[in-house]
Order: C-alpha cells, then sequence, then structure tokens
C-alpha cells in the first residue's frame, strides 16, 4: 500500500534527523493516514479510502460528494 492520501495527494516527505552534535541522517515524515468507508448517496455505494486526518476534517466540512468532485478535478483521485 502506498502512504498516499487519496483525497488531498499528502505522501512522505524526506528530512533529517539532527542530534545534538548536529549529526544529520536521513529520515522520512510519513502522513497520518487512516482507512476508512464512506457512503456516497448519489452512487448507492460504499467507497473505501486512505485519507489522511486533515481530509477527514475537509470531509465532515464539505461532505463526502463534494470532496470527490474536487478531487478529481484536482486529478488526486479517479471516479469510475
Amino acid at each position: 500500500m502506498a502512504k498516499v492520501c487519496d483525497i488531498t495527494g499528502k505522501r512522505p516527505q524526506v528530512g533529517n534527523n539532527v542530534s545534538h552534535a548536529n549529526n544529520k541522517t536521513k529520515r522520512k515524515f510519513y502522513p497520518n493516514l487512516h482507512k476508512k468507508s464512506f457512503y456516497v448517496p448519489e452512487e448507492d455505494a460504499w467507497i473505501t479510502l486512505t485519507v489522511s486526518s486533515s481530509a477527514l476534517r475537509t470531509i465532515n466540512k464539505k461532505g463526502i460528494s463534494a470532496v470527490l468532485k474536487d478531487a478529481q478535478k484536482a486529478g488526486n483521485i479517479i471516479i469510475k
């Protein structure tokens, strides 16, 4: 499973661990992802998405249908 949000397109970022002695080693910052099922009344179907916490807040605010349309316009998700 790729660690990418289906709605926002968030993916892991690369950075450094920095020690007290200022030694730097590579590390990854992973997005806070959750696998959730949503009911889409227009299609009368349940869909399962991997979404970040910020995307969950957006879905709660706007609704799943509006968020899916916006994500499709942005090219983050493909709806059949």
